[in-house]
This record gives structure tokens, sequence and C-alpha cells, in this order.
């Protein structure tokens, strides 16, 4: 139910907005340089981005008119949309680069593992705060949110996707490990991931996710086939010095010498173009706008308040160092975008929203709780 009040224009997010902006501006910037020169025919890059960013303004404007408690309820029907979802990109789902991972909806593809990661977020939300252990989780009481992760992450996986896959794990170790595991707990699921990583490189890895992580440990070994990207990517960052080589003036991008330079890689071309300082500068803007979201968590009226902004800056920090360390060579390539930056319709809608709610948590702080009246 829509609710409005004097008091949501008072305690709205100004700082929370001038820094989201200040980043999509950048971002913007960066994708056109990256994407340069268009190609004769579709819709360039960057403009398609622009879509989005406007598509994604109308998703906050929505999603601020309405209370965040009532994720409670709309919780159960998001996770089974998504799950069907995942499963109707098996069947429906176009492929590309050996992978089934998007759904055709006409105007751009969508990619239901994006919003799963919303999802994860809101669910185990959902869950933490309605099942509060005072002393910490046992085993027992962790089963639903391993169900929970458990679901989409293999969905994924069989896509194949292991990139975003692995980050729904990240994302149920983080929000997990926040409300309090007891030590035997995190033995007991440590000792089993490990063993999980042992079997999934035996029997479950495919030979080209293999390559990634041998290319990750040892990129000179093959720098024109596996371990190309990388080799430019650092080529890209390093060539920028301190102040870059001028906004559209970076050769490795706009040579080509630099794969997916407007997705991956896209803050490659950033730091070749704005050097040691414009990447301090952008770096010092994104991780402004995540540190205001931990202050956001630790002045929301509620637990559930509480784990949502949480989650979601756990959800964007993960993804953006992730990548970094990627273009940088001290993690493997597999897909993790920063979000914001690169281009991708799907994980745009997805962190714009996360935000959205990021910012209704904000925005709702005045408010008193009734948990009574919100389990009905």
């Amino acid at each position: 139910m829509i609710r409005v009040d004097r008091r949501h224009f008072e305690n709205f997010d100004f700082v929370l907005l001038l820094l989201i902006l200040l980043v999509c501006g950048m971002a913007l910037f960066n994708l056109y340089s990256a994407s340069y020169p268009p190609k004769p025919y579709g819709t360039p890059p960057y403009l398609k981005q622009a879509y989005f960013f406007l598509m994604g303004a109308a998703c906050c404007l929505f999603i601020l008119s309405f209370d965040y408690n009532d994720l409670h309820i709309w919780n159960y029907p998001f996770y089974f949309s998504v799950v069907i979802l995942l499963l109707l990109s098996y069947v429906v789902g176009s492929k590309a680069g050996g992978a089934q991972r998007w759904i055709d909806l006409g105007f751009f593809n969508l990619q239901p593992s994006e919003p799963a990661k919303l999802m994860l977020v809101i669910s185990l939300a959902s869950y933490y705060s309605r099942k509060e252990v005072i002393d910490g989780y046992n085993l027992k009481q962790l089963i639903m949110p391993i169900l929970l992760t458990g679901l989409p992450f293999l969905l994924i996986l069989m896509q194949p996707d292991l990139g975003t896959a692995l980050m729904l794990g990240i994302i149920f170790v983080s929000m997990t490990l926040f409300v309090k595991v007891k030590f035997s707990t995190i033995a007991t699921l440590g000792s089993t991931a490990l063993a999980v990583v042992v079997i999934a490189w035996e029997k479950l890895l495919r030979p080209y996710q293999k390559q990634r992580i041998q290319t990750f440990l040892n990129p000179e070994q093959d720098v024109m086939g596996s371990g190309y990207q990388i080799f430019q990517s650092k080529i890209a960052v390093g060539s920028g010095g301190k102040f870059g080589k001028g906004y559209m003036e970076g050769t490795q991008g706009h040579l080509h010498f630099l794969p997916e330079r407007h997705t991956d890689f896209a803050f490659s071309v950033w730091g070749e173009e704005w050097g040691f300082v414009g990447c301090l500068f952008f770096l010092g803007c994104y991780f402004s706008m995540l540190l205001w979201g931990l202050y956001v968590a630790m002045n929301a009226r509620d637990r559930f308040g509480v784990l949502l902004a949480y989650g979601i800056v756990m959800l964007i920090f993960w993804q953006a160092v992730i990548n970094l360390l990627m273009i940088l060579g001290f993690l493997p390539v597999v897909g993790i975008p920063l979000p914001l930056v690169s281009y991708g319709g799907s994980s745009l809608l997805t962190t714009v929203a996360a935000l959205g709610i990021l910012m209704n948590v904000r925005m709702r702080r005045f408010q008193t709780h009734n948990p009574q009246a919100r389990s009905t």
C-alpha cells in the first residue's frame, strides 16, 4: 500500500542520491569512450545504458513509494518469480559464448541471474529478521537459508555462470556471518565448502573454467591466448600513469587491443584515460557511496532494515572488488561486472533497484515498526 508522509521528503537521502548520480555520470562518460567509434548500425551501448538509467530511475520512484517492510510479503513471489525465470532461460533463453543465460524481452535481453542476487539479499534479510537467534545460529537453523541460496545457485551454475553463482555464495556468507553463527557451525560449513571445492575442480568445472584459474595463476604462459584479456587490461591501467592519456585518447581501448572494454573491463578504459589520480577520485566516490550505505544500515529503524541495507552494500561491494581485482590480474576472469559502470541492462537495473531499497530504508528511519502488524 502506498503511503505519503511529509517526513518522507524531509528524510530523503540527498547525500546518497548525489553520490549515485556522480558515479553514474562518470560511468556514462566512460562508456561513451569505451564504445567509440559507434557501429554504423544499432543503438550505441552508451545510449542504451542511458535508457536503462532512466528505467532504473522510474523503478526507484516506485520502490520509494512503498514501505520496505512490505518486502516481507513480496519476498515469496519475488523469489519464485526469479526461480521460474531461471528455469525459463533453459527453455526459451538465447545462447551466447556457450552459455544460455538470457531471455529476449524484445526491448532488451533479461539475464535472470542478475535479479537473483537482489532476490537472495531480500530473502535472507527477511528470514534472519524474523528468526532472530541471540547466541548464534546453529546448522539446523541455517538449513532454510542454505536451501534459499542453493536452489538459484545450482540453476545459475548449470547455465553455466560460475562467477554469478559464486556471488550468491558470497552474499550468503557475508550476511550469515553478520547475524552471528556458532563457531562449530562455521567449522562444519567451512570444511564442507573445502570438500566441495576439491570435488568441483575434479568433477564439475569445465575445461575453460579450469583454464581461467590456471591463467590467473600464470597469465604469462599464454599472453596471446587465454591470458590475453588480463595482459591487455594490465597494460591499459599501467599505461595511464599519474594523470592518464586524456579522455578518448586511450590507445589500448580505441585500437581494440582491450577486449570487452565496455563490459567487464570498463574500468581499464577509465584507468588508461584518467590515470592514477582519476582512479583515486572515481574509487573515492564509489566507495564513499558504499560507506554511506553502511551508515544507512547502522541507523535503520529495525533489524530487517539493517540486514537489507547491509546485504545491498555487500552485494555491490563484492562485485566491485572482484571486478577491480580481476582487471588488475589478482583474480581470474569470471565475468563479474562493475555495478553501475559495466554495460548491461540486467545488472544496471538490479543495482539501481537495490540502491532504491537502500534509499527507502534511509527515508523511513523515523517510523516506528510494529512486528506484529508485519507478521500477519
